[in-house]
C-alpha cells in the first residue's frame, strides 16, 4: 500500500460560479471563499467529507486552460520533484511556499498528465 495519499484536488476555471453550482447541484458539494495570495477567488469544500478528500475552485483569468489536478501529500515536496524528474516527470511548476507555510509544486509525467504534490505547513502533518 502507498504512504503518499491524494489528498486535495483543485479545480481551475474561467467561470467560478458556474462551476460551483454544477458540482453543488451534482455531489451536493459546498464551498467556501477563502480567497488566494494573488487575491483572486479560491473556493475551498469538504467534497467528500470523512471519507473523500478536499479540494476548491481556484478562479482563472481565461488565458489559460481550464483544469482539473490532484495533489499528493509529501513529506519532501523539492526531494520529490528531483525523485520525478529522475523518473522521467518534469517540474512545471518548482517548489514553493506558501505564506501559510504550505509547500506545493506541479509536475508532468513522462505521459505530459499534470499532477501536484504539497507538503502541509510544519506541524500541521
Amino acid at each position: 500500500m502507498s504512504t503518499t495519499p491524494i489528498t486535495w484536488f483543485e479545480i481551475g476555471t474561467d467561470r467560478p460560479e458556474e462551476t460551483e453550482r454544477f458540482y453543488g447541484e451534482l455531489f451536493g458539494w459546498t464551498f467556501e471563499e477563502q480567497g488566494s495570495a494573488d487575491g483572486g477567488s479560491y473556493r475551498v469544500t469538504g467534497a467528500g467529507g470523512d471519507t473523500g478528500i478536499g479540494g476548491a475552485i481556484r478562479a482563472i483569468d481565461g488565458t489559460s486552460p481550464n483544469y482539473a489536478v490532484f495533489y499528493a501529500e509529501v513529506t519532501d515536496v523539492a526531494e520529490t520533484c528531483r525523485q520525478a524528474e529522475a523518473a522521467g516527470g518534469k517540474v512545471l511548476v518548482a517548489p514553493r511556499t506558501t505564506p501559510a507555510g504550505l509547500t506545493l509544486a506541479h509536475l508532468l509525467d513522462p505521459a505530459g498528465n499534470h499532477l501536484g504534490l504539497f507538503a502541509p505547513p510544519p506541524g500541521q502533518n
